[in-house]
């Protein structure tokens, strides 16, 4: 009876005890939830991940002053066309750092007078922070504080890729005080990043090309959008310190096949000695994928943090085409001051690593498509190039300066579409009116009395017709003698349905062609086109083969078909290129294309006349230009003018470089033509003279620089007539004889 009554007891007694210890730890989690409720979410829809996370609060730099445009810059000396001025280099520079000062030197903003200056860039280098870097540079504070115009830093622009040093890598030890200067910095939190006034950079290798860039690796967007792999990662993982927590957990998602995310252990002095009881797997897992084919087969590629807020994959995705998925809460992404980010990534977050695999498989393949083609167009427009981020942030401040004196800027949709804000002047808007086309012409040059061919009396007022397409085009032919091709030519033209006049320039010794045999050559079609033939070895001496559009008192129409004496075009061809031109009048719009390049061996740009995906130039041997663009090319400044005649080349690539400059869009390239070949017969026999493409390069730098950046904007973008390609029936096509001719 006892014994029972002992057992009794015991039991109870257990009863009690686990009793209140399940309440206790009910508490305690009930306390937990209750407290981090807000800040650790157990469930997050698809809808809340597409959207930006919320970022982890950090402790800002309460020393930092919070500036503002209004607080901390001054517009006083920021007129309508603001200035920046580059201090003298004195010290240390890294690389990198002077490429960023090269291209800000040699571009249409700097200017070497400090007093017209508007914004100040420090020749101090201050791009790496860390003062474990090799690249470090020490004594920053003072050599700012001895700037002549320092005053604070006010209006100076501070760049910095790398802040921070080991174990933290806390982002606000920038090892000086930056004053009232605008930061422009990779890997800022929101928490640090002062509104409005920082400007927020991508991380880029030291590898990064200075101008030019590589260009996009997804230009074909083939649909269904899904590649190989869904997701995929590549990278270290950190086993001790800031960073590890994410990628360490990645392991968890790596299935092989569609989600590739490995790791590796193998990094730093001490990997050794730090390693945990995964890393011999990881670093086993790791080496059986290529990085470069991972980034070219995934759908997806995981943007991790790394020991700071940014990643080099970030513009390694972009590149790639694959769309970033971002798992680094509370970064503020690069130039999302004006760049719309939720049209090129998705955003996952960090608390919720489990989630990302379905995230991703949720994105239905139509999105997919426009992600990445998103990708593609800012890759180019923005990041291809050290010059380009520089620019875009130059370019922010600017619009910051012209808002504040016009309270304008350029609309969104110009920052997110082709050809972008570098490609879109900021002191006009976006539509065709305001493009600035129009100019006055010039007038006719007087006839000498012993012409034997005088020129007729304009019969249109000497100003720039409108600018309104119109129904009709001028053929405005340079031609040096008269052949079998010509003759063709003149018959085609004849035979155009929209075809006004001919405007022949005659550029020879030999006596120019009379009126009688031109419409000889032309042939019986229909009523004789009015012929104005002009010898530019009479009226414009000394001009060679700039004389080609010298004579535009003589032109009626808006439209000019530049043509050479022997260009091979067809009547179809004429007029399916002017119904394209009347859509895109501020443009070159034409046949042969040509591209430019930047060469980082000789760190100069290269021309090339390979075939090719994209092109930035359309020869005007055979295309579409306004008239008013023609004028302007008179009005080019001398030093281009004059290179292009002493070498007798480069007239083409000047006149693209104008039209781009003017309107900021690259030409239009019109069904392609295989058998076509441009005019050589004006170069002689340049064209199998290695020295003539030397030349060509040769102006393509004199014109950059004398613009202060490369105005040629580069296009993938080439126009057909309906079906021209099509394997159907020739009689349902609109120009039948175009195919017969292209093979």
């Amino acid at each position: 009876m006892q014994a029972k009554k002992r057992y009794i007891l015991l039991t109870l007694s257990i009863i009690v005890i686990l009793y209140c210890c399940i309440d206790g730890f009910r508490m305690k989690t009930e306390s937990f939830q209750k407290n981090y409720r807000t800040d650790l979410p157990s469930f997050a829809t698809i809808e809340e991940l597409y959207k930006a996370p919320s970022p982890l609060k950090r402790n800002p730099d309460s020393k930092r002053k919070s500036c503002r445009m209004e607080s901390c810059f001054n517009y006083a000396n920021c007129g309508s066309d603001p200035k920046v001025y580059v201090y003298p280099t004195d010290g240390p520079v890294s690389a990198t750092y002077r490429k960023v000062l090269s291209v800000i030197r040699e571009s249409r903003y700097a200017t070497r007078d400090p007093s017209e200056a508007c914004l100040f860039v420090p020749a101090v280098d201050t791009l790496d922070a860390d003062p474990l870097s090799s690249e470090h540079v020490a004594d920053v504070a003072s050599r700012l504080s001895r700037l002549p115009h320092w005053k604070n830093g006010r209006n100076h622009l501070i760049f910095n890729l790398y802040a921070g040093t080991w174990p933290d890598y806390s982002e606000g030890s920038l090892g000086f005080d930056p004053g009232e200067a605008i930061l422009a910095r990779a890997s800022v939190s929101e928490a640090l990043f002062r509104e409005g006034f920082d400007i927020s950079l991508p991380l880029f290798h030291k590898e990064h090309p200075e101008r030019g860039g590589t260009p996009p690796a997804a230009t074909a967007n083939p649909f269904p959008a899904p590649r190989r792999h869904l997701l995929a990662f590549k990278g270290k993982r950190y086993v001790h310190g800031i960073g590890s927590e994410t990628r360490n957990s990645l392991w968890h998602l790596h299935d092989g096949n569609n989600l590739i995310l490995v790791t590796t252990c193998r990094h730093g002095k001490s990997w050794k000695d730090l390693r945990d009881e995964r890393c011999d797997e990881d670093n086993k897992e790791y080496d059986k994928f290529d990085y470069e084919q991972l980034l070219a087969n995934s759908t997806f590629c995981l943007v991790a943090r790394g020991r700071r807020l940014g990643s080099y994959r970030f513009l390694e995705a972009l590149a790639a085409g694959c769309v970033p998925v971002l798992l680094s809460n509370g970064w503020r992404l690069p130039f999302d001051e004006r760049i719309d980010w939720r049209r090129a990534v998705i955003w996952a977050d960090e608390r919720l690593l489990l989630q990302v695999p379905e995230l991703v498989r949720s994105v239905p393949p139509e999105r997919v498509l426009a992600l990445r083609q998103q990708t593609q167009l800012l890759w180019e427009q923005y990041f291809s190039s050290i010059e380009k981020i520089v620019f875009t942030a130059i370019e922010i401040i600017l619009e910051r300066i012209m808002a504040h004196r016009t309270s304008r800027h350029r609309e969104a949709l110009i920052w997110n579409t082709s050809p972008g804000a570098l490609g879109t002047l900021a002191n006009y808007g976006d539509s065709r009116a305001h493009l600035p086309l129009g100019v006055t012409a010039p007038e006719p040059p007087l006839a000498p009395s012993s012409s034997p061919m005088p020129l007729p009396a304009p019969s249109v007022p000497l100003i720039a017709p409108p600018s309104t397409p119109g129904k009709t085009f001028t053929a405005l032919l340079y031609v040096q003698a008269t052949s079998p091709a010509l003759h063709k030519l003149l018959a085609n033209i004849a035979s155009s349905e929209f075809c006004e006049k001919v405007v022949l320039v005659w550029d020879s010794e030999r006596a120019a062609p009379s009126l009688k045999s031109l419409l000889r050559m032309a042939g019986d079609v229909r009523d004789p086109l009015p012929v104005t033939v002009v010898d530019a070895t009479t009226h414009y001496p000394g001009e060679g083969v700039s004389a080609r559009w010298q004579p535009l008192w003589a032109i009626p129409t808006a439209a000019v078909f530049s043509l050479d004496g022997d260009a091979p075009l067809l009547a179809e061809e004429l007029d399916f290129a002017f119904r394209v031109w009347k859509q895109f009048p501020e443009r070159i719009v034409g046949y042969p294309a040509r591209n430019h390049f930047w060469d980082e061996s000789k760190g100069a740009w290269g021309y090339s006349s390979k075939w090719g995906g994209s092109y930035s130039m359309v020869l005007p041997g055979a295309a579409l230009v306004h008239r008013a663009a023609l004028a302007q090319f008179a009005e080019a400044p001398p030093a281009l003018r004059l290179a292009v005649r002493r070498a007798h080349n480069c007239e083409d690539i000047l006149l693209n470089c104008l039209v781009a400059h003017l309107t900021r869009r690259p030409p239009l390239k019109l069904a392609q033509r295989r058998r076509y070949k441009t005019s050589h017969h004006r170069y002689k026999t340049s064209w199998t003279d290695p020295e003539h493409f030397v030349q060509r390069q040769s102006c393509l730098n004199t014109f950059a620089a004398a613009w202060g950046y490369m105005p040629l904007v580069r296009s993938v973008l080439r126009l057909d007539p309906i079906l021209f390609k099509d394997p159907v029936s020739t009689l349902r096509k609109k120009y039948r004889k175009m195919e017969l001719v292209t093979s």
